[in-house]
């Protein structure tokens, strides 16, 4: 069994920003951006990826794949039943984020679900069926901002950051499925930082042509390629959800503005009470207290605000935490 770190020091923590930022920069980018030495990169960093500290992944943009009915939920349950019903919720696919909120009685899970069926088999049969459920609100996700997708946790500079994650802007049309696409994407979920011959050989086709579909498929926001670590390691030690109420002509705006913002790691348009819903790491409950107070309280049109601690999180960009399940 995999033992993730308890602890990282400096350089480790740079580290783990930069593969944050750019999953799959080599090994002499990496070095080159924290002006050490690649030797020191592969000893620092091998470890960290073989032991589950630093988690490569992947996920499917759902505006680029119509099938997928993007969702979040809000499920209150029995306290004593909180830990077995966010375990039962990780393991399934269609989870992407699984966090324990608040008090101990809460579930916030956002999910990719495949299709009006599979959404409906959850809400009416799934659901009803779990054993301390109490009650759910579910939220559909009308817009992701993808500029919260390139974070690094403000451990980089401005320079540093920008070259390795440039500004991300709305794509064109989308492409074509390739054949190779879907299983492509399942084996980056697995590790986005395999390399193309290693792809190549579990695909049976070539590197090129690896190399080829995985430039389409992140250039086109098909699949956003991701590095997950424990943000307490990173000195991220207060998580939170921010159910925000917005004007309609605002929304856009605010959920842009939001989503640009150093401490913020996801930010969605929904629907619901709450239309725009924001996931914030700050290093205590001080730097939430100003995130709060200076930056969400200086923009204009915001005509209600819920804040959800996380307690703990289960499972990110659909990776379970080795130490939870």
């Amino acid at each position: 069994m995999r033992h993730p770190r308890q602890e990282l020091d400096e350089t480790d923590r740079r580290i783990a920003a930069v593969l944050m930022a750019s999953p799959r920069a080599s090994w002499r980018t990496v070095a080159e951006t924290l002006r050490l030495s690649e030797r020191t990169i592969v000893r620092r960093a091998t470890p960290l990826l073989h032991d589950g500290t630093l988690r490569p992944t992947a996920v499917r943009n759902p505006s680029r794949f119509p099938g997928l009915i993007p969702m979040a939920l809000r499920i209150r349950c029995r306290p004593s039943r909180i830990t077995a019903i966010a375990a039962g919720l990780a393991r399934r696919p269609d989870t992407v984020w699984v966090d324990i909120l608040g008090g101990g009685d809460e579930i916030s899970a956002v999910l990719f679900l495949d299709g009006p069926q599979a959404r409906t088999a959850l809400l009416l049969r799934d659901l009803p069926a779990t054993t301390g459920a109490q009650a759910w609100d579910a939220y559909d996700l009308m817009k992701v901002f993808p500029a919260g997708f390139a974070w690094s946790a403000g451990l980089l500079t401005t320079g540093q950051f920008s070259s390795l994650a440039p500004i991300l802007t709305e794509p064109g049309d989308t492409p074509e499925l390739h054949p190779l696409d879907d299983a492509l994407i399942d084996q980056l979920t697995a590790n986005s930082r395999a390399g193309y011959e290693e792809l190549a050989t579990r695909l049976g086709t070539s590197a090129s042509t690896v190399r080829r579909r995985l430039d389409v498929l992140v250039s086109a926001h098909m699949v956003r390629l991701a590095c997950e670590v424990d943000l307490g390691l990173l000195g991220m030690d207060t998580e939170a959800l921010l159910w925000i109420a917005t004007g309609p002509g605002s929304l856009e705006a605010i959920g842009l503005e939001l989503s640009r913002h150093p401490q913020v790691r996801f930010t969605a348009a929904t629907t619901g009470a709450a239309n725009l819903l924001v996931a914030v790491a700050t290093e205590d409950l001080g730097g939430l207290y100003t995130f709060l107070t200076r930056t969400v309280g200086s923009i204009d049109d915001i005509r209600s605000l819920e804040v959800t601690r996380i307690l703990g999180s289960v499972k990110r960009t659909g990776r379970i935490r080795p130490s939870v399940i």
